[in-house]
């Protein structure tokens, strides 16, 4: 019988991939359900602006079809012009590169734009064709003068086939609330300690003065809702990161595809939202995003974004609260130590030697700092 080999092609645009061959990939029956890798996000992120060309993300995302024209494998993939929006952070790698009068952008990034949640990035149902995907990338980097190839917030089953020499390990750290099967807020409270519960309970009583918190979820999230969230997320990134990565067409394109997958919180006062916190809903995981205020009140962030998440997680019984990048903050509230994964190709071989010395000795911190970390969390210790 005549077999065919399948055909490898990188696509500039999401929008020119079928939605349900790519979602049939990106979150496979039986699998869990990440929302940042569904075409309906992704394809937003393009057509609204947020991830273009003229942003300094231009996609060119790898697609292997079988000989009927069907999708059988996919990655993400950018050509960025910039280290913005990663949460991965190598601006001195670039630096060092440009200092020997070597060029690092543009490089190539397999991730999902502006969202430090691991997953997959190899939409591929076996081993083969996730190599055929790694090795598609890396030739594009070489044929195309890149300088890198990174694979930011990689999930662990697929880091056996990132490895050295070939690509460098990165590891970092973040902060999850993990749902032990509590009936309530109060429950999860009684496995800290009497100290930390006593905070928390402070806190809270502080945060919820004369205000009231309201979930809009689906339907729910009218025009209203989602200018007043603007107004909030423009408000702390303008402070945060100078520029706010996504514009109002971003989120408008996201309700309108996938609204039953966010849910804002708001504190009202009034009947006024001073507040407001944007998170994604997983199947097993409450993804917290952006959050924003108008009116700046004690513990009014760790009451929208993080209790007011863990409110949701144990009521609806999911398994996970990720309340985004960095932030040991967390661990004072319940959230646990998690290690992150990255990997990098470096064509530059002065380079990356530099960067596999630096990452030799960053690993090490970051374990070292990770183990301190479980042996220091809220929880009451067991006798």
């Amino acid at each position: 019988m005549k077999t065919t080999e399948p055909v490898l092609r990188f696509v500039n645009a999401l929008k020119s991939v079928e939605a349900a061959q790519w979602n049939a990939l990106a979150n496979p029956p039986g699998e869990r359900f990440d929302p940042f890798l569904s075409w309906e996000f992704l394809e937003a992120m393009e057509s609204s602006g947020a991830a273009t060309p003229r942003t300094g993300w231009q996609p060119w995302h790898v697609l292997i079809e079988n000989d009927s024209g069907h999708l059988i494998a996919a990655m993400p993939l950018y050509a960025k012009g910039h280290s913005r929006g990663e949460y991965v952070f190598d601006h001195a790698w670039a630096d060092a590169l440009q200092r020997t009068g070597g060029q690092y952008y543009p490089k190539l990034l397999a991730g999902i734009p502006f969202t430090p949640v691991t997953g997959r990035r190899l939409f591929a149902p076996s081993p083969e064709l996730k190599t055929m995907l790694i090795d598609a990338a890396t030739r594009f980097a070489e044929e195309n003068e890149l300088s890198s190839l990174h694979l930011n917030f990689v999930a662990e089953d697929d880091l056996a086939l990132l490895a050295e020499p070939d690509f460098l390990r990165r590891q970092d750290q973040q902060f999850h609330w993990f749902n032990r099967g509590y009936e309530s807020f109060d429950a999860f409270l009684t496995v800290l300690s009497s100290e930390k519960r006593k905070n928390l309970r402070k806190e809270r009583q502080k945060a919820q003065a004369g205000l009231v918190f309201r979930r809009y979820r689906g339907a729910d999230i009218s025009d209203n809702v989602l200018d007043r969230f603007f107004e909030f997320y423009m408000d702390t990134g303008s402070r945060k990161w100078g520029s706010p990565y996504l514009n109002s067409r971003s989120f408008t394109m996201l309700r309108d595809r996938m609204a039953d997958r966010m849910l804002f919180i708001f504190a009202e006062e009034n009947g006024d939202a001073i507040a407001g916190a944007l998170n994604f809903i997983g199947s097993d995981t409450l993804y917290g995003r952006y959050w924003g205020t108008l009116d700046a009140r004690p513990m009014l962030h760790f009451e929208t974004c993080y209790y007011q998440a863990i409110d949701y997680a144990i009521e609806h019984g999911l398994a996970c609260v990720e309340a985004g990048a960095q932030g040991d903050h967390k661990m004072a509230r319940g959230y646990q130590p998690v290690i992150t994964h990255s990997a990098h190709w470096i064509a530059h071989p002065g380079l990356r030697d530099a960067v596999g010395a630096y990452l030799d000795q960053e690993r090490k911190a970051v374990n070292a700092e990770h183990t301190y970390l479980k042996d220091h969390t809220p929880f009451r210790k067991s006798s």
